[in-house]
């Protein structure tokens, strides 16, 4: 989840702008007036903090890119370690909008930066590759004009056969400007695995077990982990509408649930409670 919860906050920084500029209050343009009237994209990127794998008490630092935009009214942004698009094109002024496309994406967890000596010797996992789609809905002027509320399900399946499993993230955000030049987003999100992604990165079999020492272990899919971060992004020319550089920081939290905290892995040597963090910077044309 480290890489997916830092991702998604670079994402909603990325496109927290357009949300701003369709609502076109007094003092800011009107959509068709600003960068993204068309066709426009963002890249940016950052460095995260995080756990070095779901579970763990050991915290790496890591690089994290990111994009964004809209292309021949297709909408296209970060999803964890992958990409999501959007082929719903819902008019610009729009109170009620729908969100429906692919997504694509790979998991990482426990690939690499494994820093427990304990857990390194359960061996390194496969490389994921999960591929799906998502659907959801979001509403404009919730509170003020100005705010977005979005409710989104991920549903994905790993295809490379490392997990061989199926995730599905059901995800809620609230954007809301604090000025022309910055916004703030809060998003809750939760995972919810089948049987195959727990066997494969909580249970602990028995040659496991006797190469790190620790007991076998039998895990059971459910909601895997439940977690929310907050997100403030800075134009740092103080108008979020114009394009060029913007900033942008979070701070997250999650807690592993149930059978996956009862796990070795994260009960003997690692933690339910998982911290992130990140800071990045991304530019618009």
């Amino acid at each position: 989840m480290r890489l997916s919860i830092i991702a998604a906050g670079l994402s909603a920084a990325l496109i927290a702008v357009p949300a701003l500029a369709q609502q076109a209050p007094a003092n800011i343009p009107p959509l068709e007036d600003t960068v993204y009237a068309g066709d426009w994209v963002t890249i940016g990127g950052g460095v995260g903090v995080s756990p070095s794998y779901e579970g763990s008490d050991d915290y790496v630092f890591f690089p994290v890119p990111g994009a964004a935009g809209s292309v021949g009214g297709v909408n296209f942004q970060p999803k964890g370690t992958g990409i999501g698009a959007d082929i719903i094109n819902d008019p610009d002024d729009a109170k009620v909008g729908f969100v429906f496309g692919p997504v694509a994406r790979v998991r990482l967890d426990r690939t690499r930066q494994i820093k427990d000596d304990v857990v390194k010797r359960l061996g390194k996992l496969d490389t994921a590759v999960e591929l799906g789609a998502q659907a959801g809905i979001q509403y404009s002027g919730i509170i003020t004009p100005y705010d977005t509320l979005s409710a989104t399900v991920d549903v994905v399946w790993d295809v490379a056969g490392a997990h061989k499993g199926r995730v599905i993230t059901p995800s809620v955000s609230f954007l809301t400007p604090v000025s022309r030049g910055a916004a703030v987003v809060l998003s809750v999100s939760a995972d919810h695995v089948d049987d195959n992604f727990a066997e494969y990165y909580y249970s602990i079999s028995p040659s496991g077990s006797l190469a790190s020492g620790l007991p076998t272990y039998n895990a059971k899919g459910g909601f895997q982990s439940v977690g929310a971060n907050l997100l403030g992004t800075y134009d740092l020319d103080g108008d979020l509408t114009n394009g060029g550089f913007a900033v942008f920081g979070l701070a997250g939290y999650s807690r592993i649930l149930g059978n996956f905290a009862d796990s070795p892995i994260v009960a003997d040597r690692g933690s339910a409670d998982q911290f992130i963090g990140g800071i990045g910077i991304g530019y618009t044309f």
